[in-house]
């Protein structure tokens, strides 16, 4: 996260991708969001545009394979009957769960709500403009929080707790994202699969 910070508005950017994708960065770059902006008040334009970009660019990363893979391939990562009532809920109303999905903090599952619409074939312009412009609104007021209350942050930011906090967290996720990955690879439908699933 620190050297996050030293990349300035282009740290939200490089975070938003792997956050948004395959990787596990819970409040990742809320986290950077308030810390830059509790630093720079100037620049919290800046900061929302490269995290939302960022968190789409990672969207797309996700879409892609999720899409690729089709339903069958979901049907490897959950539960049918989960499978199930995410199809019914993205037919009925996709803009919506995705935009909630966008605007919820963890635990809410984004990815699995990515994947799943992606592999229903939802459309992929629709689906990036409605992250983006969710994520848009999620991180300014999130900015609009660490306008108030910057000063307090920055205190907790500098002490040496919030360093070992950071360093734990970024294990923690390490971890995670790798398990992540792991079950993704090992639950992915092989390519006859693919092919066996998909219509003549």
């Amino acid at each position: 996260m620190l050297w996050l910070l030293q990349l300035g508005v282009f740290g939200p950017l490089i975070l938003g991708i792997p956050d948004s994708s395959f990787l596990f960065f819970p409040f990742g770059n809320d986290l950077l969001v308030v810390a830059l902006t509790a630093r720079d008040h100037a620049h919290l334009p800046f900061y929302v545009l490269t995290a939302s970009l960022g968190s789409a660019a990672g969207v797309l990363l996700l879409d892609s394979v999720a899409r690729k893979g089709g339903e069958e391939g979901l049907k490897k990562l959950m539960k049918r009957s989960r499978s199930e009532y995410l199809k019914k809920r993205i037919e009925e109303r996709g803009a919506v769960a995705v935009g909630v999905a966008s605007l919820a903090p963890p635990p809410f599952p984004f990815t699995v709500v990515i994947a799943a619409t992606s592999a229903f074939q939802y459309p992929r312009a629709r689906l990036l403009a409605v992250v983006f412009a969710a994520r848009i609104i999620r991180f300014t007021l999130v900015g609009l929080l660490a306008l108030l209350f910057g000063r307090g942050i920055l205190r907790i930011i500098r002490t040496t707790e919030f360093e070992w906090f950071m360093l734990g967290f970024i294990v923690l996720c390490t971890v995670g994202s790798v398990l992540q990955v792991m079950r993704w690879i090992r639950r992915a439908p092989s390519k006859r699969e693919v092919m066996a699933g998909s219509p003549s």
